[in-house]
């Protein structure tokens, strides 16, 4: 195992996890509080149509990722707001609407996608430098903007009710905030893919949520448990020669199942 270390593309792997640990712990915890995980993982799997119209286009798979994730979550969010359609109907029309886009953009593309199973499964060890100035980019804007609006952000995320009342920006956070849960899901597609990356936005926080006694410290502890989850995923991979987007899933469920067991023996 420490051999492995002293290849550039291990040495990646380990360092986009850490950056996509951070971005998802600080978007994530805001998730699972607001009770999104399933918005989240419509705007995932809906960026599989801007997946597929890249490779038919000939333009860049993640842009099209991002853009079609982007307008998702806006969609989402506007008729969660207008109240005209249930959010889970509207996220299952474009969760579908835009799986559907991509499987056929993918099946006319030249030749078809070849490469189309690392973005619905991932390949964490296929990291390369572009893949981590998008997270490193990313992992600091969202950082920068917790620093900055903490407050303001942990109130839309527990009540927003009465941030409302307050006279916070309600509007303007929540809009933001789905923004920057479609850009993370479009920079840990190579990590996890689509049919997995909400598990980074919501298995290391619910972990988090069984010790953190405050919406900061479930940031911090997820960020832990995010990464523990990405290196013991990595080592079962190398070992087990599996793929590593699904152990790395399968180990943050083991890691969550396994504190959730402690917990229920210790005094309360």
């Amino acid at each position: 195992m420490f051999d492995i270390l002293h290849y550039t593309f291990f040495q990646h792997a380990l360092l986009g996890a850490l950056l996509a640990s951070v971005l998802c712990a600080v978007v994530g915890t805001y998730v699972v509080t607001r009770r999104l995980v399933i918005v989240g993982g419509g705007m995932a799997h809906a960026s599989l149509g801007g997946v597929g119209m890249g490779a038919y286009f000939g333009f860049s798979p993640l842009c099209g990722a991002a853009l079609f994730a982007l307008v998702a979550g806006g969609v989402m969010r506007w008729l969660a707001g207008r109240r005209a359609v249930r959010e889970d109907s509207a996220v299952a029309m474009l969760w579908t609407a835009g799986m559907a886009v991509g499987i056929m953009f993918a099946y006319l593309a030249p030749g078809f996608m070849t490469d189309l199973p690392s973005y619905l499964f991932g390949n964490v060890l296929g990291i390369g430098g572009t893949d981590l100035w998008l997270l490193g980019c990313l992992t600091l804007v969202a950082a920068g903007l917790y620093a900055v609006a903490r407050r303001c952000i942990e109130a839309v995320a527990c009540d927003p009710d009465f941030a409302r009342t307050q006279g916070l920006p309600v509007r303007c956070v929540e809009y933001g905030m789905t923004a920057l849960m479609a850009l993370a899901v479009v920079g840990c597609l190579h990590m996890v893919g689509v049919v997995m990356v909400v598990s980074l936005l919501s298995v290391p926080q619910l972990t988090a949520g069984l010790f953190a006694r405050s919406y900061g410290q479930m940031v911090w502890l997820s960020a832990l448990v995010g990464y523990a989850g990405c290196v013991g995923g990595l080592w079962l991979s190398y070992v087990a020669d599996i793929p590593s987007g699904a152990s790395i899933i399968l180990v943050s469920i083991g890691i969550y199942a396994l504190l959730r067991a402690i917990k229920s023996v210790l005094p309360r």
